[in-house]
């Protein structure tokens, strides 16, 4: 078996990485077909079959692992198409989703509705047991009871459950016994214990990761089983991995299991294509990844090295959506991509987003009975895409019809469609610059000293423009930019976590006790890592991690441990030096007399698996413009640009702009004062002109 197939399956388009025996990455899309994905995946996998002189039967045949990435599982969350689900909790606690953990995006706006638990109220069931903080029972499981309400759950057509017992992560016999109990009286229905999905102390954050989890056990149970029968139907061997929030891929098996590690795993993979490419070009360490959709726009980073990690996975905005309560990749994302949709509020002001035209209809341009104005059908009016050769010529776009969408905005403002759509492209790309300056800005990092890595369908339209407002120099836009996390999903490793949580205190620090947890966590790994190294892991790596704060603060920071022992006061000394560094680096401040608090432990497994390597282009191309064609910018007004052949540009080609390099599954416009240059891996570095 000589392939190895990665997949991405957004909203819009479904994004295909082929790596073949050489190592070359091949990238195609086509529309995301929600009805059956593997329907749009074939119809990307056939045209890669073609390139590659194959045909896709012994492509699929040929494969050896498929990896797959979506965002079915994010989706069904923000839409409220999950399974009916039921909520069951100690007496006195039905309205932990309810409560959540307060907080609003804007603390005066008061027109905002309070947003709906995940699970109604009406859903919700109190069960008579109770334990303590030490672990102790205070009051015995009433099993009787808990048969009783499994039994109105049965009359109430409930699908899957998420059961969340007070202190469960002291003592998790209760939460154990009613898994028991739901297994007899509702066999067949799924279910989650939210020990054993997140162990942490926040109530809130620990049921609510049980009912998403639980709630999407029979969404992604199917769709997962669906895509097996389709490959090996279809020919296909070899291995399916799934993508996970942690940035890593597990088996597809293991996922139908744990489900809530499929959310967010499509942007999870985006940072880890951008250090690959951060480090293959220019050795960078500190990257920022803008990954631009047909749906969103998502921005994470790679400091010092790593893929920067949250516990705060907000899906459907933040305290307004519904919290993973999980560690995740720290990727954030709002409504601006693509199929973004633009649109005049009452008080006649543009805005775009975060509605989305999708897959269907899309945008007006592709012709499929869309008539709203988008960011794609803005770019098509200006002339910055090449309409006979979207989607490597696939795809024929219509420009009269962008021009009357983009015109139900124009008209209604007084001004004419290319500027309303140079103003669409502007709003778009300052949303984007606020994204960006959240995560970097916000959390104590100079996105000017950092590395921009740019990738997504989209992101070539506009995303020069965003690094210019952002102070930054150049941006690499990779010449694989258009499947950017399938990309990542090629570079990515078998990645497990395991958590627990105790509470210490560096005053009165227990060696003893802290060891112990870290032992724990060990041995979970054990058994897996046996396993992986059995399955053919190159190598095997354990990392440590613990969450802190200061005494009296309500938040903590992630800080790395240097081992996984504790032999003694130094090694004590040594993680209160190290938080305060993060403290300072996040807040600017340190409050060194304070004693510092840890309440929860993580150990991150990681199996080095074989991938890809960067391919270093050829010394052979072009320097020469394909084509020329009117083109509109805000600078310059319209003017006559050069259209360039991506795939036939020589390494070291520089193309000054205002110009367009086009590639098949993406455009990339060189904007007014801006220069690109191919680099040795054939990628794009522009030159902002900072």
């Amino acid at each position: 078996m000589s392939y190895r197939i990665a997949v991405d399956t957004g909203g819009t388009f479904t994004d295909v990485v082929v790596a073949d025996p050489r190592h070359n990455l091949t990238v195609n899309k086509a529309l995301t077909d929600h009805s059956r994905v593997f329907n749009g995946i074939k119809e990307a996998l056939a045209v890669t079959a073609a390139g590659l002189g194959v045909s896709l039967d012994d492509l699929l045949s040929e494969t050896s692992i498929f990896i797959y990435a979506t965002t079915r599982a994010t989706n069904a969350i923000i839409e409220g198409k999950t399974a009916r689900t039921a909520f069951l909790t100690t007496r006195g606690f039905k309205d932990t989703l309810v409560l959540r953990e307060g907080g609003r995006p804007n603390a005066y706006d008061f027109s905002t509705p309070y947003p709906a638990p995940y699970v109604p109220r009406r859903l919700s069931f109190e069960l008579d047991e109770r334990i303590d903080a030490e672990g102790n029972v205070v009051t015995p499981l009433d099993e009787d009871q808990v048969r009783q309400v499994l039994r109105t759950l049965k009359s109430r057509d409930i699908e899957a459950i998420g059961v969340s017992l007070l202190w469960s992560i002291a003592n998790s016999d209760h939460e154990r016994r009613v898994g028991e109990l739901i297994a007899e009286e509702l066999p067949g229905i799924p279910f989650t214990l939210s020990h054993g999905v997140n162990p942490v102390i926040r109530e809130y954050r620990r049921a609510s990761s049980a009912v998403i989890d639980a709630s999407l056990k029979p969404l992604m149970q199917t769709h997962l089983s669906n895509l097996e029968v389709d490959l090996k139907a279809a020919g296909f061997k070899g291995e399916l991995l799934a993508a996970t929030s942690f940035g890593g891929v597990m088996s597809a098996e293991a996922l139908g299991e744990r489900p809530i590690y499929s959310t967010r795993s499509g942007p999870s993979m985006a940072p880890i294509a951008g250090k690959v490419y951060g480090q293959a070009e220019l050795g960078a360490r500190d990257v920022i990844i803008c990954d631009t959709g047909g749906t969103s726009f998502d921005v994470s980073m790679i400091r010092n090295g790593d893929v920067v990690f949250t516990r705060e996975t907000w899906l459907g905005g933040r305290f307004l959506g519904h919290l993973t309560g999980l560690s995740s990749v720290d990727a954030r994302s709002i409504g601006a991509g693509g199929g973004s949709i633009a649109w005049v509020d009452p008080g006649g002001l543009l805005r775009v987003g975060p509605q989305s035209a999708g897959s269907q209809p899309g945008p007006a341009a592709y012709g499929n009975g869309g008539e709203m104005p988008t960011v794609t059908d803005a770019a098509t009016v200006l002339g910055y895409l090449n309409p006979t050769n979207f989607l490597g010529g696939r795809l024929t776009l219509d420009v009269e019809a962008s021009r009357r969408a983009i015109d139900t905005v124009a008209g209604p403002l007084g001004i004419s469609v290319e500027d309303a759509a140079i103003g669409i492209m502007k709003i778009a790309s300052e949303a984007m610059v606020q994204a960006v300056q959240e995560i970097t800005v916000n959390e104590g990092v100079d996105p000017r000293e950092c590395l921009m890595v740019a990738g997504g369908g989209a992101a070539g339209l506009n995303i020069a423009a965003v690094v210019r407002e952002i102070g930054a120099k150049h941006v690499l836009i990779p010449r694989t930019a258009g499947g950017l996390s399938a990309c990542g999903a090629q570079f990515s490793d078998i990645i497990s976590e395991y958590s627990a949580t105790l509470l210490l205190d560096t005053r009165s620090f227990d060696l003893a006790r802290a060891n112990q947890v870290l032992a724990g966590l060990d041995l979970q790994m054990d058994g897996v890592a046996k396993d992986l190294e059995a399955r053919g892991a190159i190598s095997i790596e354990r990392r440590y991690f613990v969450e802190a704060r200061y005494e009296g603060q309500a938040w903590e920071l992630e800080v790395p441990l240097r081992g996984n022992r504790f032999e003694g006061q130094a090694a004590i000394d040594q993680l209160i030096e190290d938080f305060h560094a993060v403290h300072d680096r996040v807040f600017a401040v340190t409050d060194p007399g304070s004693a510092v608090e840890v309440l929860f432990w993580k150990a991150r497994l990681t199996a080095v698996v074989e991938k890809p390597s960067l391919v270093a282009g050829s010394e052979g191309g072009s320097d020469s413009a394909r084509s020329h064609r009117t083109a509109h910018f805000g600078e310059t007004g319209s003017v006559e640009i050069g259209a360039y052949d991506g795939p036939t540009l020589r390494v070291g080609s520089r193309i000054a702009g205002p110009a367009v390099i086009e590639e098949p599954t993406t455009t990339i416009v060189v904007y007014p004062g801006m220069t690109a240059t191919v680099t040795p891996h054939r990628n794009y570095l522009i030159e902002t002109g900072v």
